[in-house]
């Protein structure tokens, strides 16, 4: 099929605006993905306090994703995104600026870290509620696109990253991501009025307590979905700690920050295959289809703990990136076929919650772990129990039996 066919989609005004969006958004943390994780290591040169300030990340955001997705649920979905861009510019270009002031503390840096958390926890539900509006019955393309969109950004954002670190400072690229987040509010802001505002009436709202259990009764509703939710929150706690690992294990065996960049500049690669794929492929099963081209996620990782040479790791950093983009377009579109779209925001809300609800856990035990018995056989244990957790999903019938709806077919009910 050729380029402009595949892309047709980008046809439609306000997701193209969406994508504008997500594509300036996630060049920035792209660039900031290499910053500040070496930005607290010139600090403290301590693995444990990295581990620590990632994970004030994630349990801001965990804390507030449940109420991020009732408020996405009853408000304009747009100006809720808009506020989370406006609150993470504040708070990264503060923290920016202390750094190049050399007057930034760890509390300060643990602090920033905890904004930008926060206002990710508004954001992320109102987004997934907000793209089946720009849409329509084209769900996996746009899903498909946000991913590119991610994959295609994060291509650049680690490269700048590296450069920005080597040449000037990693307080700097915390600035170019204050700016990414601007930019990503205006390209909000210019959506058609009424898109994106709350699909709930306002004479069906209850109480938000009331609303968030109303979330909690459509997820366990569904065995597909909770039993998946529960395997990202063990799995991603495991495996998806490479925000911890890589920095470090690149800075003792690979030369640093540009060995990171590389590797992922690769998986990013890796991911924009995947959801370019994505555009055209459509299993009729989808979620054992995710799953399964999930498999080879751990493999780069374990040949880093294995100190294998880069040329080596290289192209399975590529394949491995292939994986996640092609699940999530997939787990994606599969909630927002099945789930309606005045309760699609909770429920999202509590996949992501689900999916971070142990990571500060896994970042902080990682540490002394390291320290214990050191940071290869840490890798190891860590991704091959990772591996494990997540392919156990393939046992549940429900996962694998999932078929995928033809456009335009109304929401399944429960």
């Amino acid at each position: 099929m050729p380029w402009r066919g595949r892309f047709r989609i980008l046809a439609r005004r306000d997701l193209r605006r969406v994508f504008g969006a997500t594509v300036v958004s996630n060049l920035g943390s792209g660039i900031v993905s290499v910053a500040f994780a070496f930005a607290v290591l010139d600090l403290t040169h301590s693995a444990t306090d990295l581990g620590i300030v990632l994970a004030c990340r994630t349990v801001a955001q965990v804390s507030g994703l449940l109420l991020g997705g009732v408020v996405a649920d009853r408000t304009s979905r747009r100006r809720v995104m808009m506020g989370a861009d406006l609150t993470r510019l504040a708070g990264q270009a503060l923290i920016g600026i202390l750094l190049v002031r050399h007057q930034a503390t760890l509390v300060e840096l643990a602090a920033s870290q905890v904004i930008l958390g926060a206002a990710g926890a508004f954001f992320q539900p109102a987004a997934a509620g907000l793209l089946p509006a720009v849409a329509g019955d084209q769900l996996q393309e746009a899903n498909a696109l946000r991913g590119i969109a991610s994959a295609a950004s994060s291509v650049i954002g680690p490269l700048l990253g590296a450069l920005v670190v080597v040449a000037v400072g990693p307080a700097w690229g915390l600035l170019a991501d204050s700016l990414s987040y601007g930019l990503s509010a205006l390209w909000l802001r210019r959506l058609t009025r009424g898109v994106g505002d709350a699909p709930m009436p306002a004479e069906g709202r209850q109480t938000m307590l009331s609303d968030l259990r109303g979330g909690f009764r459509e997820v366990t509703s569904r065995t597909w979905v909770w039993s998946l939710i529960l395997a990202f929150a063990v799995g991603n706690a495991l495996g998806g700690t490479w925000d911890l690992f890589g920095p470090l294990a690149t800075r003792h065996w690979y030369g640093g920050a540009p060995t990171f960049a590389l590797l992922s500049v690769l998986w990013s690669a890796g991911s924009l295959l995947g959801g370019i794929a994505l555009l055209r492929f459509k299993p009729r099963r989808p979620l054992l289809v995710g799953t399964l081209l999930c498999a080879p996620f751990v493999v780069p990782s374990l040949m880093v703990a294995l100190r294998l040479p880069v040329l080596v790791i290289a192209p399975f950093e590529l394949l491995a990136g292939i994986g996640p983009i092609a699940f999530n377009t997939l787990w994606w579109t599969a909630l927002q076929q099945n789930v309606s779209p005045e309760v699609i925001s909770r429920v999202i809300s509590y996949d992501f919650a689900g999916s971070y609800l142990f990571i500060p856990l896994g970042m902080a035990l990682a540490g002394p772990l390291i320290s214990a018995i050191g940071l290869a056989p840490a890798m190891l244990a860590y991704n091959l129990a990772g591996f494990v957790v997540m392919m156990s999903v393939l046992a549940v019938r429900d996962v694998r039996g999932l078929r995928a709806q033809p456009a335009g077919a109304d929401i399944v009910s429960a």
